[in-house]
């Protein structure tokens, strides 16, 4: 079975056009903790956004979700008209800040060159045409929303390939540090062993007592259980992999255990030998990590 995950990251832009009007969608994600949108589009079509909001949560399940639509009219005059509800919110304004402190009135075109102030007039003249043209720019949204999909699964695909070469190499390591002589029991109850009568050279020490000791240190730097550990997390890494749901956050969860593996092997390593697989082993999880943020 071949991966299956997505990215929270993609780009997505379409094109519509109805009657007179035509616009552009462009979406584009990135990562987040969850599904969230943020939308920007002409004044008067704010009622849309709810609608938006769930057909792009029929589709995703995380990622932050910006949307920008351009609205654009092809009849062959354009007439402008002013939002009095907008003038009047910027002539107070206006009037707030000069009671506060003393500055100059701004001039009409100042004001009216606010975003909002002035407008096309709306070339939908009955509210059918209007509810029309709505259905046509939801329609669209849904469209560039599976676009948004086709990119972060096409993105997501890419990133398999990446983790998998990833979990590959944390694998080999692991391998790598269970044949280290440093890691068999019995190579550390010898060498403990030999570093104690080096140490208590001369001195009387019954033969019982030194293996209790050099048994009670081997056990200390026994790393079986970590490997073991490690290994139990590459199989379940594999196994999201290949989930059809959206396994990020479980990823995430798996890197944490990954590393403190990590950690306590290069604590308990004996040796330089394994302690230098320890910290391969890290930077390998902390490349992983940084991939596994941008999974949905």
């Amino acid at each position: 079975m071949s991966p299956t995950i997505f990215s929270m990251t993609g780009f997505a832009r379409v094109e519509g056009v109805h009657g007179t009007r035509s616009w552009t969608w462009e979406l584009k994600s990135v990562n987040g903790r969850g599904l969230e949108l943020r939308s920007r589009m002409p004044q008067g079509f704010d009622s849309l956004e709810p609608l938006l909001r769930k057909s792009l949560q029929g589709v995703l399940k995380r990622g932050s979700v910006n949307a920008n639509l351009a609205l654009r009219s092809d009849a062959a005059e354009q007439h402008y008209q002013v939002n009095e509800t907008a003038l009047n919110t910027a002539i107070e304004a206006v009037e707030t800040v000069r009671s506060r402190i003393k500055c100059d009135l701004p001039q009409a075109e100042t004001i009216l060159a606010l975003r909002g102030v002035m407008e096309i007039a709306d070339a939908v003249e009955s509210e059918d045409e209007r509810k029309a043209l709505m259905t046509s720019l939801l329609n669209s949204f849904s469209e560039a929303v599976e676009a948004l999909a086709a990119s972060r699964a096409a993105e997501g695909r890419a990133m398999a390939e990446v983790l998998t070469a990833q979990f590959d190499e944390i694998e080999r390591l692991c391998t790598a540090a269970a044949k280290s002589a440093a890691a068999a029991p019995e190579a550390l109850r010898s060498k403990i062993s030999a570093q104690l009568s080096d140490l208590l050279t001369g001195a009387e020490l019954p033969e019982e007592r030194l293996a209790q000791e050099a048994a009670l240190l081997a056990v200390k730097a026994d790393v079986r259980e970590e490997l073991d550990r490690l290994s139990s997390h590459i199989a379940a890494g594999r196994v999201h992999l290949k989930s059809k749901e959206p396994v990020g956050r479980q990823l995430d969860f798996l890197t944490q255990e990954l590393n403190r593996e990590a950690n306590t092997l290069c604590s308990k390593a004996s040796d330089m030998t394994l302690k230098r697989i320890g910290l391969d082993l890290k930077k390998v999880i902390d490349q992983l990590r940084e991939q596994v943020q941008n999974i949905e």
